[in-house]
Order: structure tokens, then C-alpha cells, then sequence
């Protein structure tokens, strides 16, 4: 059971072998999101006429099969 604060090691994907501590679980879904970890770029518009779009960084949720706890 990984709850959050837990330290984990990521065993699959982009960040393979990198550990962090879980910000939050979602245990329906079976995912959780690790602080610093599988940041992906999203793109956003311009919402009004002088504002300038922008690219923000935003954290994806990984699958709990994909991590492993840390003692």
C-alpha cells in the first residue's frame, strides 16, 4: 500500500530509476502523482486579446504498477 509521502523509485517509463515522495494517491484510478517526476509541457492559449499563450509544466499521474516503494 503506497500512501502519500511514501518514497518511491519509478520502474518503467521516461524517468526510469528516479525516486521521489508521492503528492497524491489516487486509489480508484490506481494512480499517484510524484513530486518533481513525469512533468509533461501543455500549451495554453491566450484567453484575452493582449495576453500572451504560454507553456506550463504540469505533473501526470503515473500508474502504481510503475513504481516501487523505498525503505
Amino acid at each position: 500500500m503506497i500512501k502519500k509521502g511514501d518514497n518511491v523509485i519509478i520502474t518503467t517509463g521516461k524517468d526510469k530509476g528516479k525516486s521521489g515522495s508521492v503528492e497524491k494517491v489516487f486509489p480508484k484510478e490506481g494512480k499517484l502523482i510524484v513530486a518533481g517526476l513525469n512533468i509533461l509541457k501543455r500549451h495554453r492559449k491566450s484567453r484575452k486579446s493582449n495576453e500572451k499563450g504560454t507553456i506550463i509544466d504540469v505533473a501526470s499521474p503515473l500508474d502504481i504498477s510503475n513504481v516501487k516503494k523505498v525503505k
